[in-house]
């Protein structure tokens, strides 16, 4: 991976150095002497370590009149109790339900490109949760989260797709809000590479404190930390926490142009880019048809979006995008690299209903960037 040092955020982002054809090697080094992390590392090695709300989707089309009638802000995702849900969902056309929530979505993209990774999350052990923790272990992510046997049931978002294929999502988080400290695999984190945040994951109190407790043995350990802001509302309800976060905490950060001017409070686009500069080594800004652009110490790389057939359900298209990204920098490529395997992760999603790849994303990778050093 592109390697950066320990210390404050500003720190880690100026030890980044070029590293020829492959560009930087990313990841905390392994101090001298520390013998038992690569024992570790040798023994059962994962790339990455996926953090999230583990919720089951249930998809469906609908209109612009009907988020207006129900509320619903277009586009984003709007936190809702178990007899609002209940509510949305029986005035909802005939849905599809399928496994998601985002940080869980991208390590499925992440296994489909032949990433090693885990999954940490709540569900409870009711049939949704048995649902989830069967799709997933089926992508070949490892999930060993252990099932609540009491309290609130697994969480489900309402997905609502309008025809120009913007999703606008109701969620209950149910189970979610249970996970805690306690549920965190710290071996599975101390034999990755990276852990993976999810911003939503801010959202239940409890969820905050294990989200805290993950990052603090990833930088022990001598690993990385990446963050997805997820959502822009999300990105206002905990604004002060995430430029906190993203200031001393986060060596990779995961936004799309909303997010990125919800987080900076910066109206213009380029202004809020030079705001998050150097705040920490690796920020991948993702622009819908315009591509993306990573910053690094070394500038910005704009990489152009990959082409769609057709555009069918933007659901996921940041998780996919995080997946092919997070794969390209857990295997050395550099940041133009990395973006080009994140475009083609989110073209393959957005070209069908559903936030996990009906395809092999290697196989793809392989017909589509078959000049990547993989």
């Amino acid at each position: 991976m592109w390697k950066t040092a320990v210390g404050p955020a500003p720190a880690r982002a100026k030890a980044l150095a070029p590293a020829g054809r492959k560009g930087h090697k990313f990841g905390r080094e392994i101090r001298a002497g520390n013998r038992a992390k690569e024992e570790q590392m040798a023994e059962s090695p994962l790339d990455v370590v996926g953090i999230g709300n583990a919720i089951v989707d249930v998809l469906a089309t609908t209109t612009d009149d009907f988020l207006s009638a129900e509320g619903l802000p277009k586009g984003a995702m709007t936190l809702v109790d178990e007899g609002r849900g209940e509510a949305i969902y029986a005035k909802m056309a005939a849905a599809v339900e399928c496994s998601g929530g985002s940080a869980a979505n991208t390590m499925g993209g992440f296994a489909s490109f032949g990433g090693k990774g885990a999954y940490i999350g709540k569900v409870r052990d009711d049939q949704l949760g048995k649902v989830f923790r069967h799709d997933i272990n089926a992508l070949g992510v490892t999930f060993e989260t252990k099932a609540a046997r009491n309290g609130p049931s697994t969480a489900r978002c309402l997905v609502l797709v309008t025809p120009d294929a913007q999703r606008t999502m109701a969620t209950y988080l149910g189970a979610c809000v249970e996970l805690g400290p306690e549920d965190i695999d710290a071996g599975a984190i101390k034999r990755s590479k990276l852990v993976y945040l999810e911003g939503y994951l801010y959202d239940p109190p409890r969820a905050k404190a294990a989200f805290l407790e993950a990052a603090k043995i990833a930088h022990e350990a001598g690993g990385g930390v990446a963050l997805t802001l997820s959502d822009p509302f999300c990105v206002e309800r905990h604004k002060a926490d995430f430029q906190d976060l993203v200031d001393h905490h986060v060596d990779v950060l995961f936004a799309n142009e909303a997010e990125l001017k919800a987080l900076t409070g910066c109206s213009d686009f380029d202004h809020a880019v030079a705001e998050v500069r150097g705040k920490c080594a690796v920020a991948a800004i993702t622009r819908s048809a315009l591509g993306s652009v990573v910053l690094t110490d070394e500038g910005a790389v704009t990489v152009p979006a990959m082409p769609v057939g057709e555009l069918v359900d933007t659901t996921g298209a940041g998780d996919l995008y995080a997946a092919g990204f997070l794969y390209g920098m857990t295997h050395e490529l550099g940041p133009a690299d990395c973006a080009r395997l994140g475009g083609l992760a989110a073209a393959e999603i957005i070209s069908h209903m559903g936030a996990r790849p009906l395809v092999s994303l290697k196989e793809l990778r392989r017909e589509r960037l078959p000049d990547l050093p993989l």
